[in-house]
């Protein structure tokens, strides 16, 4: 085996082309692989010679090595019988392999490709031919390792954004968590009245919030809130607004006030509304706003007062099925500074309804594209007019799933339904 030095011309000509591993010549003639290693050499290339298949493929095993010239012909192991374990040693590695040959029949040159040879050299060589046929070699072999890398580099890449998408899933499903720790109580049972809350975010967590608070024992503040947008920043949002209208925390609630006695009361839904916007529109670092129905109901007196700020017009469904939608509107939360709200009453009797919602239900779409809309959802309330409760609500996203065809909805559903039912005795 005989080795020739470096390249130290072609190298500095040429830094783009260079093979760094030597390029092996394999014949039985020692004055032809002298030849071939001479013309390499005069190149700048380093070689490394063998005199059968059988020394090639030990070399091969032993050194690395992606570029080859091997005679046809050999005693023992042929030039073809070689190439094919060549193939086999590389196990996908990027290598090129000539082969010399005096023959020109076409099916044996087919063997040859066969075999895995890339290319074939008349013997005798022509020198002008085998140096092109090492440049386009070389050109392939600069192309194989580019695409290696650049394989490498994407697996490596998709394993890490594999590694950060479960990270993510596992913060979304936490968030979710938390957001539905938002809404803990589903269910109200008081005695002049039933409250039953639904929520089911679109995706992860959702824009939507629906809760009630304490104002006495008479008295309660109900809500329905869609914030602009989806995703995290929409349920952050929600987060900030659930916290302002705290149940558990009413000191901390900017609906409620006290009197000198440290007794609560509500102001009005319309101020509330005023003050929201006041505390979003202070924060200029976002562009979000919502959308936001309040109600102060006084179970006692069958009454409410409402401040609609750009929310889906509530629904006051009679003991005898009758459906209303009534509606002030106002503008959305957070969209325009010092934005005036009104609001507006509503007279319950024992046996009525009263249904806040976000455009979820009403622009929920059958697979035409056409929106539930305000008639499509009287329409299931008149149906449903026996339902009663949490039955409802499911009622109604089951009647959600059979126009739209759908079980995933392309919108956050949430609704608050309040049945007044009168003193309990």
């Amino acid at each position: 085996m005989t080795s020739h030095v470096p390249r130290s011309a072609l190298n500095a000509a040429n830094p783009a082309t260079v093979v760094t591993p030597p390029i092996l010549v394999v014949d039985d003639s020692r004055a032809h692989r002298r030849l071939l290693s001479k013309s390499l050499s005069r190149w700048g290339y380093q070689t490394v010679e063998a005199d059968s298949g059988e020394e090639a493929l030990e070399i091969c095993k032993s050194t690395p090595i992606d570029l080859v010239i091997s005679d046809w012909m050999m005693p023992g192991m042929s030039g073809v019988e070689f190439c094919r374990a060549f193939r086999d040693i590389r196990a996908g590695k990027p290598g090129y392999f000539i082969l010399l040959t005096a023959q020109t029949d076409r099916d044996i040159l087919a063997e040859g490709l066969e075999s895995g040879a890339d290319d074939f050299l008349s013997k005798p060589f022509n020198a002008v031919e085998l140096k092109a046929r090492i440049r386009a070699g070389e050109r392939l072999l600069n192309a194989q390792r580019d695409m290696d890398a650049k394989n490498l580099l994407l697996s490596e890449t998709l394993m890490e954004l594999r590694v950060a998408q479960a990270a993510i899933d596992r913060d979304l499903k936490e968030a979710r968590r938390f957001q539905h720790a938002l809404v803990p109580e589903r269910y109200l049972a008081l005695n002049r009245a039933d409250i039953s809350l639904l929520y089911q975010p679109s995706g992860h967590v959702g824009g939507d919030l629906v809760g009630m608070f304490r104002v006495s024992e008479n008295r309660y503040g109900v809500y329905s809130v869609d914030v602009s947008g989806h995703g995290i920043a929409s349920s952050l949002m929600t987060a900030r607004i659930a916290g302002h209208l705290s149940a558990s925390s009413p000191d901390r609630n900017i609906a409620l006030t006290t009197d000198d006695l440290g007794i609560y009361s509500m102001h009005p839904p319309e101020k509330v509304c005023a003050i929201l916007n006041d505390i979003l529109m202070q924060q200029p670092d976002t562009d979000q706003y919502l959308t936001m129905l309040l109600a102060d109901i006084d179970f006692a007196e069958g009454s409410a007062i409402v401040a609609q700020a750009g929310h889906p017009s509530p629904v006051v469904q009679r003991a005898d099925g009758e459906v209303q939608f009534t509606s002030c509107f106002g503008l959305p939360i957070g969209l325009i500074e010092g934005a005036e709200y009104t609001s507006f009453r509503v007279d319950f009797a024992p046996g009525d309804r009263f249904l806040l919602y976000s455009d979820g239900i009403t622009e929920c779409p059958d697979p035409k594209g056409v929106l539930l809309d305000e008639s499509g959802l009287a329409e299931i309330l008149r149906r449903s007019k026996d339902l009663k409760g949490r039955k409802l609500l499911s009622h109604l996203v089951c009647e959600l799933e059979s126009f739209s065809g759908l079980s995933e909805f392309p919108d956050d559903l949430s609704a608050i339904l309040v049945e007044f039912r009168g003193n309990s005795d």
